[in-house]
């Protein structure tokens, strides 16, 4: 048995810690599954708590810039207090529920530019925690979110990149501390840039969907909302309603103002100001490591332990 990474942080003869997971490939609200290997070291040691977190590449405004971080989805402790023996193997079997919130990072086999999962690994020993291990994990749409990407794709627009941002989306009930922004360029000629926010729940999803009309006449952005359960999203026509939706927004010189038609609920986005995420309500570090406080220094530290962690894992598997 090969284990990844020795735990540097107890030093030299500590344990070694591996978490393999059996489910890889997870989808919103599904089941996250595996179990922690671990392996004693040249001494008895004592195991405070065996904690993974999922986490996620993330980033976040500070001032006038944007700092990159690490935004933790889920959190669980998969072992309280034990013993490991000198040279002992120990396996812990874990299962969790992927938030329904979770960013979305391949569809159809084919990887999400700008998206960065994983499971990270922690293990306390005398009240010193070594993040030992990180396993990246892919995040796919449910078959409801498939759907409405389909459509931007028969729409003409073509995939650009994601990000997960630090913050809440103004009118929508949210749960994590970020959300995730999927981004497109727009078809020739309408819309230049869109992007689309999914907010998944058990019962069903809100869509944002902000359209950038910067290389048109009127040079401003709209906001479009949509409230719609699971199944109900399975059997829309999404192509044309997103499709109309746009194709209003020439009729209103206010694009701010412009929402979903009928099957819409509540009301748009607000503008406010120049800020061009005006969806996205106050700041809400979370989880986030990297605060806005600590400025851009501060964020580019997070940004290459980020680069380290998630690059350096398909490093040493290679």
């Amino acid at each position: 048995m090969v284990f990844k990474r020795m735990l540097g942080a107890f030093g030299v003869g500590a344990p070694s810690v591996d978490t393999v997971l059996s489910t890889p490939r997870v989808r919103p609200g599904g089941t996250m599954a595996g179990e922690v290997r671990l392996k004693g070291g040249d001494f008895d040691a004592s195991i405070e708590h065996v904690t993974l977190a999922l986490v996620a590449r993330a980033e976040a405004e500070a001032g006038d810039s944007e700092v990159t971080g690490v935004a933790e989805l889920r959190r669980f402790q998969v072992s309280g207090p034990f013993t490991l023996a000198k040279g002992e193997e120990r396996t812990i079997p874990f299962q969790t529920e992927v938030p329904w919130e979770a960013p979305i990072s391949e569809v159809r086999g084919q990887p999400l530019t700008g998206m960065a999962l994983g499971v990270r690994t922690e293990l306390a020993i005398a009240k010193a925690v070594d993040k030992g291990d990180l396993d990246p994990i892919v995040v796919e749409p449910l078959p409801s979110q498939q759907r409405v990407m389909e459509a931007f794709l028969q729409l003409g627009f073509a995939f650009k990149s994601a990000d997960l941002e630090m913050g809440q989306i103004y009118g929508v009930r949210q749960e994590l501390p970020c959300y995730q922004e999927i981004e497109f360029y727009g078809p020739p000629g309408q819309i230049a840039e869109a992007e689309l926010t999914f907010v998944a729940g058990p019962d069903g999803m809100d869509i944002v969907i902000e359209a950038d009309r910067r290389s048109g006449h009127y040079g401003s952005d709209a906001i479009g909302r949509f409230r719609v359960a699971h199944d109900e999203a399975l059997r829309m026509d999404w192509a044309a309603e997103i499709g109309a939706w746009l194709n209003g927004l020439s009729q209103y010189q206010s694009f701010g103002h412009q929402g979903f038609g009928h099957q819409g609920y509540g009301h748009p986005g607000h503008h406010h100001g120049d800020d061009h995420h005006h969806h996205r309500g106050g700041g809400g570090m979370g989880g986030m490591i990297a605060a806005g406080a600590m400025g851009v220094a501060g964020g580019m530290v997070a940004a290459e332990l980020i680069d380290e962690a998630f690059e350096g894992e398909e490093e040493e598997e290679e």
